[in-house]
């Protein structure tokens, strides 16, 4: 069987508490990520998620190819944050937490 170059990348959306902060990135292990966002806003480092506690899960896509996830990245970030609402209500209407979904082992 042949699985060179099949991989699972995802290109995630988070907010803050308060969703007042949008925050798009690109992973291949989402739980993994999700994890570290949320530990870096109890750390002491100078990043976007501590600064403004971005780690509410509101979005994601899954990719096979690297590439594909980061072109979609980059497309995303372009975005006004209104065009970005509307993007995350396809799947997510009410704009819940959707952290629970990747919550549990590693």
């Amino acid at each position: 069987m042949l699985t060179e170059g099949y991989h699972t990348y995802y290109i995630y959306i988070i907010t803050n508490k308060a969703k007042t902060v949008l925050y798009t990135g690109v992973t291949n292990h989402l739980k993994i990520r999700l994890l570290q966002h949320s530990e870096n806003i109890t750390s002491k480092n100078n990043t976007f998620a501590s600064k403004y506690h971005v780690q509410y899960l509101l979005y994601f896509e899954k990719f096979t190819w690297i590439h594909e996830a980061i072109a979609r990245e980059k497309e995303i970030k372009g975005w006004r944050k209104e065009k970005k609402i509307d993007l995350i209500k396809t799947i997510n209407p009410n704009l819940e937490f959707l952290n629970y979904l990747f919550e549990g082992n590693l």
